[in-house]
């Protein structure tokens, strides 16, 4: 399974693939830069992210169901006439509460947030 998953640390992979429900597919698994976020998962059920920001080295796992997003965001410090994956930085709504994750490239940030949109659109 973990070779055709796309995926920046196999111990990330491994990690999402053993919190799966019954049937539920792994698209992307993704390292996270900035303080907080330890890395994003995709599936074809939910979003998968890893908050490091707990007190005491502590961290969860949140599952955030697509139905449940409000909204994704490309943030950047360009215009919207310049490049537009150019912060690799994600921006996801879910009612009031906000996630924002940066990526280590704009192609990673690119593909999070098509692949969010996609499930949210439907």
């Amino acid at each position: 399974m973990g070779d055709e998953v796309e995926h920046d640390r196999s111990s990330q992979l491994k990690q999402i693939e053993s919190g799966l429900l019954p049937g539920e597919q792994v698209i992307a698994v993704y390292d996270a830069t900035g303080t907080g976020t330890g890395f994003v998962g995709l599936t074809d059920r939910r979003v998968i992210i890893q908050d490091k920001s707990f007190a005491g080295k502590k961290y969860a796992i949140t599952s955030i169901p697509y139905s449940k997003i409000t909204s994704v965001s490309v943030v950047s410090n360009k215009s919207w006439a310049g490049p537009y994956f150019s912060s690799g930085t994600i921006a996801i709504n879910v009612g009031t509460i906000g996630y924002e994750v940066e990526f280590r490239g704009a192609d990673k940030s690119h593909h999070v947030h098509n692949v969010i949109l996609d499930f949210i659109s439907r």
